[in-house]
């Protein structure tokens, strides 16, 4: 079994190969080919600390050079500090095949899946960007999606750091990126992702724009949201990684009221990749991600492989 460590992630991981890794996975999860591990959490306080120990995995078919396996990934929570590992095992054999560390993979995987829901679902001419939260995922979402559409220019909005954040993005990005407030973001934007932890709504739906797309991925817990009910009974599709997780997980999702959320407009993103939904030009499509081990096994799978694990 092989011990693989963040450097060794990060040299054979980019944004490319990680869309193109869970654009696949998510395909034969359509396809009834890949079986998902619901997230399990426990939690203590102990010594004044906050303590959380989660876990969630998933079984993959081969696809192409790539074998079967199976994963889970487990992480730690510390006062809001988390670290991340994945074991990863043959489903040819059963045995170990490796152990990864999975901080930076988590990092990108959100993203990752992020932009194959912008790449199937936002409006190919989709120009402007906005983005809430001026955290690593914030980061993150802005740099998948950039290589997913074309934009011209990038809007952001955060609590605080929004300017210095700017100012990052611009230089990482070679676009145009201005701080602005809640209402301009949401009424201008083609694309907006959401990637903060706030607990309630971030703007009011009415404001977005018909035709765009929008990614939720801040909260994973039932009690927290970022988008309104206005916004959700305006999208004619709500695409979710998978339903099961979301019913559960996904506080957008759950605190909606009855009737908000029709049921045949929530569609699992491994259905849309396999059976596409025509997409009308004003309509606005909601993604919300709570995270599933579906994305950290694929590319677990992909590092070992590229790293001669499996």
């Amino acid at each position: 079994m092989q011990s693989i460590t963040e450097a060794q992630v990060a040299s054979v991981l980019d944004w490319s190969n990680a869309i193109a890794a869970l654009r696949a996975a998510f395909a034969q999860h359509g396809r009834g080919q890949a079986q998902v591990l619901a997230r399990h959490r426990a939690t203590a306080s102990m010594s004044g600390a906050a303590l959380a120990i989660s876990a969630m995995g998933a079984i993959l078919d081969a696809d192409g050079a790539l074998p079967a396996v199976l994963g889970t990934k487990v992480y730690s929570a510390r006062n809001g500090r988390y670290n991340f590992l994945v074991s990863l095992f043959s489903a040819a054999t059963g045995a170990a095949i490796a152990t990864l560390e999975a901080n930076e993979f988590t990092r990108l995987r959100t993203a990752a899946a992020s932009a194959v829901a912008a790449d199937l679902l936002a409006l190919p001419e989709a120009k402007t960007l906005a983005v809430f939260g001026a955290g690593i995922q914030g980061r993150a979402h802005a740099e998948a999606l950039s290589r997913v559409r074309r934009f011209e220019r990038v809007l952001v909005c955060a609590r605080s750091g929004a300017e210095v954040f700017a100012a990052e993005l611009t230089a990482a990005l070679g676009l145009p990126v201005q701080a602005v407030d809640a209402a301009t973001a949401a009424s201008q934007a083609d694309v907006i992702a959401t990637a903060t932890r706030s607990p309630v709504p971030l703007f009011d739906g009415g404001l977005v724009k018909p035709g765009a797309f929008v990614a939720a991925v801040g909260s994973s817990t039932a009690a927290a949201r970022e988008l309104d009910d206005a916004l959700l009974a305006r999208a004619a599709l709500v695409a979710v990684e998978w339903r099961t997780a979301a019913q559960q997980e996904a506080g957008d999702i759950v605190q909606a009221a009855p009737g908000v959320i029709a049921p045949e407009r929530l569609v699992e993103l491994g259905e849309l990749i396999v059976n596409p939904r025509p997409r009308g030009a004003q309509d606005i499509v909601v993604y919300k991600s709570v995270g599933i081990g579906l994305e950290d096994v694929a590319l677990a799978r992909l590092v070992a492989h590229r790293l001669g694990a499996c």
